[in-house]
């Protein structure tokens, strides 16, 4: 079995993609090249980064723009490095 493991200080992202038709009030389909790309993606492995704020399983927001889209064993991966990955996303309880 083969795995993609970050090094250099980056981070190995899963993305998703959305294949729901989106389309505007007018009725007008918007293509997938017309999209926006999602900058929240679940982080999949990190190189060894001492005292890194994410782990595996976490979702994260990252810059747009950043790091190297990889399609691998038919899934899509985002490599990014550390400091571009600006918040984890957390679940909180409402008080």
């Amino acid at each position: 079995m083969k795995e993609l493991q970050p090094i250099n200080q980056n981070v190995l992202l899963e993305l998703t993609e959305d294949s729901s038709e989106q389309k505007t009030a007018s009725g007008i389909i918007i293509p997938e090249s017309a999209k926006e790309q999602q900058s929240v993606a679940k982080v999949v492995a990190i190189s060894n980064i001492e005292n890194a704020e994410i782990a595996p399983g976490d979702h994260v927001i990252y810059k747009k723009f950043s790091g190297t889209e990889i399609d691998f064993e038919g899934k899509t991966f985002l490599v990014v490095p550390y400091v571009d990955i600006l918040s984890k996303v957390v679940e909180t309880e409402s008080i």
